[in-house]
């Protein structure tokens, strides 16, 4: 199932990104978007059957850094992050995951958007925190959390066509 469910990420993550770059790139909150390929991998790892959070974060790291003109290895470390931390929170938090998935949004939008600033900070876009905490991170948070549950349920019906409960006797 693991080679399936890599395909199948690839593919979505694919898909997501184009919806993100065509369509919620115009729906800004300020100037904060909504991460949908971030919102899914955080819904992948928040999910107790799922064992390939990790495959999905390399996935879309790969594919949202091809695109974008922040370094690869700020989405590699963000998403990671955000897949551990979703991992981590789920085994915590096994009985109410709604509550675990907007945990891991709250903090892999955070952990995403700094990595994003300081690369930005340190390259050629010097802009102040205070600045980038009112108009970029603090909307995209609000965008994202909003978005959580919806991409949680929607990314749990793949899941469990995936990883289908063992039939009790």
């Amino acid at each position: 199932m693991n080679g399936l469910s890599a395909l199948i990420g690839s593919l979505l993550m694919a898909i997501l990104l184009i919806i993100q770059s065509s369509v919620f790139s115009r729906i800004s909150l300020l100037q904060g978007t909504a991460d949908l390929v971030l919102l899914a991998i955080i819904a992948w790892a928040s999910h107790k059957r799922v064992k390939t959070g990790w495959v999905w974060g390399i996935i879309g790291a790969v594919l949202v850094g091809y695109v974008s003109v922040v370094p690869i290895t700020v989405y590699f470390a963000g998403y990671l992050a955000a897949v551990e931390l979703a991992t981590v929170l789920r085994q915590r938090m096994q009985h109410v995951p709604q509550l675990t998935m907007l945990l891991s949004v709250f903090g892999g939008t955070i952990i995403v958007q700094g990595l994003t600033w300081a690369s930005l900070r340190f390259s050629e876009n010097p802009t102040s925190i205070g600045d980038t905490l009112n108009l970029i991170v603090l909307p995209s948070l609000l965008l994202n959390l909003l978005l959580a549950i919806p991409t949680y349920l929607a990314v749990g019906d793949l899941a469990e066509l995936l990883y289908p409960q063992p039939l009790e006797n």
